[in-house]
C-alpha cells in the first residue's frame, strides 16, 4: 500500500476533518439539489420555456464537469482549503446574480456558468480528495461513502427547507439567503487545509502527463465511460422529476418530499456502497446499481404516478442514488493512488457532468416539444443497461504506469 505524505505541520486532526469536509458537502450540495424546485416558479416569473430553463441547469453541470478536472489539480497541488474558499465565493456569486437574471441567456452565464464552477471547486469531490491523502487505502470506500451520505443528508434537509422559503419569501430571496448560508460556512475549511505532496512509489508527473497515462488504462476509460449514464439518471430526474409530477396531477409539495427522500435513502445507500466497496469487487457492485436502476425506472413508467408510487421511486432511487460515487472514487483511487486522485477523479466526474448536461437539457427539449417526458425515461432505460454491462470488463488493479519509473 503506498503511503502519503501530507502536510503533516497544518493537517487537521482526522475526525475534524471529516466532520468538517462532511458539514461543506452537504451545504454544498444541498443548495445545487434544490435547483429542480425552482423550476416552475423561475419559468413562471421570467416568462422561460423548460427547455431555456432546462439549459441553464445544463450548463452548469457542464460548468461543474469541465472545471472539475482543473479544481482537483489545483487542489492537489495547492491545498484543498484555498480552492474551496475561492469555490464558495464564486458559488455564491452565482445565487446572487441569478435573481438579477432577466432572461435565458443571463440565466446561462450565472445559474449556469457561474455557478457550475463555484460547485466545482467546493463541493463534495474537493472534499474527498481531501479525505483520499488522509484515509489508508482499505477504509478509503468507506470514508468516501460518508462524505457521500453527507452530501445526500443536504440533499435531504434542504428540499423541504428549500420549498417552504420558496413558497413563503419567493425564490430570489431564498437564493441570497441561501449564498449567506455559503459564506457563513468558509470557517470550515481550516479544518481541510494541507495538501498531498509526496506519494511513495509513485512517479511525479505533470498534469498532461499523468492524464495521457491514466487514459491509456482501459478500466479507467472504462469507468468514465460509464460514469457518463449515472450523471444522466440523477440530473434529470434532479430537475425535472418535480415538474413531472405536478404534470401527474400532484402537488408542488410532491416534487420537494421527492427530493427529500431520494436523499435521505441515498445516505443508506452511499454508506451501504462504501461498506460493501471494502468487501466486494467494486465493479461488480457499480453494474449492480445502474442494473437496479434500469428496474425502478421501468417499473415507475409501469404503474399509475400516485404520491405512493412516486416516494416508493424516490426512495428505490435513493438508494442508488450517489452510491456510485464511492465505488467510482475507490476505483480511482486503487488505479492511480492518492496523488492525482483530485484531477483523474475529476476527469471521471467530467464524463458524469457531460451526461447531467444531455439529462437536464433533453427533458426540456423533449417535454416543451412532445408535452411529455417520456422518451427521457426510456433513454435512461437504455443507458441504465449499457453501462451495466461496461462496468463488468473493468479490474481491480493499480496501472503499473504511475509506479515510480527511472529519470531518462
Amino acid at each position: 500500500m503506498s503511503s502519503v505524505t501530507a502536510s503533516r505541520s497544518i493537517a487537521a486532526p482526522l475526525l475534524l476533518l471529516i466532520i468538517a469536509g462532511c458539514l461543506l458537502a452537504a451545504v454544498t450540495n444541498g443548495i445545487r439539489t434544490s435547483f429542480g424546485l425552482l423550476t416552475l416558479p423561475v419559468t413562471a416569473d421570467l416568462g422561460l420555456t423548460r427547455e431555456s430553463w432546462g439549459m441553464a441547469l445544463a450548463i452548469q453541470n457542464l460548468a461543474w464537469g469541465v472545471a472539475q478536472p482543473f479544481a482537483g489539480g489545483l487542489a492537489d497541488r495547492f491545498g484543498t482549503a484555498k480552492v474551496i474558499v475561492g469555490g464558495l465565493l464564486i458559488y455564491a456569486l452565482g445565487l446572487v446574480l441569478m435573481t438579477i437574471s432577466p432572461d435565458g441567456t443571463a440565466m446561462s452565464l450565472t445559474a449556469g456558468v457561474l455557478t457550475g464552477v463555484g460547485i466545482a471547486t467546493s463541493s463534495f469531490s474537493i472534499v474527498m480528495a481531501a479525505f483520499g491523502r488522509s484515509v489508508p487505502q482499505e477504509k478509503r470506500p468507506l470514508i468516501f461513502g460518508v462524505a457521500t451520505a453527507a452530501s445526500s443528508f443536504g440533499q435531504f434537509a434542504f428540499a423541504p427547507i428549500g420549498q417552504a422559503f420558496i413558497q413563503n419569501f419567493g425564490w430570489q430571496s431564498t437564493l441570497i439567503y441561501a449564498a449567506m448560508l455559503l459564506v457563513l460556512v468558509i470557517p470550515l475549511t481550516y479544518a481541510l487545509r494541507g495538501r498531498t505532496e509526496h506519494v511513495t512509489g509513485q512517479a511525479d508527473l505533470k498534469f498532461m502527463e499523468a492524464l495521457s497515462r491514466a487514459w491509456g488504462y482501459g478500466s479507467y476509460r472504462l469507468l468514465v465511460i460509464g460514469f457518463f449514464v449515472c450523471g444522466f439518471h440523477i440530473a434529470f430526474i434532479n430537475v425535472h422529476l418535480p415538474a413531472y409530477l405536478v404534470q401527474c396531477g400532484l402537488s408542488p409539495d410532491a416534487g420537494s418530499w421527492s427530493i427529500a427522500v431520494i436523499g435521505v435513502f441515498n445516505i443508506a445507500g452511499s454508506l451501504l456502497a462504501g461498506y460493501l466497496g471494502g468487501k466486494l469487487p467494486k465493479q461488480l457492485l457499480l453494474a449492480s446499481i445502474y442494473f437496479s436502476r434500469v428496474v425502478a425506472i421501468a417499473l415507475f413508467m409501469l404503474f399509475p404516478v400516485t404520491l405512493t408510487s412516486a416516494l416508493i421511486f424516490s426512495a428505490a432511487m435513493g438508494l442508488l442514488w450517489l452510491s456510485t460515487v464511492p465505488l467510482t472514487a475507490g476505483l480511482v483511487s486503487l488505479f492511480f493512488g492518492a496523488r492525482y486522485m483530485g484531477m483523474l477523479y475529476g476527469i471521471a466526474f467530467l464524463s458524469h457532468q457531460l451526461g447531467s448536461f444531455l439529462g437536464v437539457w433533453l427533458g426540456g427539449y423533449v417535454y416543451d416539444n412532445t408535452g411529455s417526458y417520456s422518451l427521457v425515461w426510456y433513454l435512461g432505460i437504455i443507458l441504465g443497461l449499457a453501462s451495466a454491462a461496461i462496468h463488468l470488463p473493468i479490474k481491480e488493479l493499480g496501472a503499473s504506469s504511475f509506479r515510480l519509473k527511472p529519470a531518462t
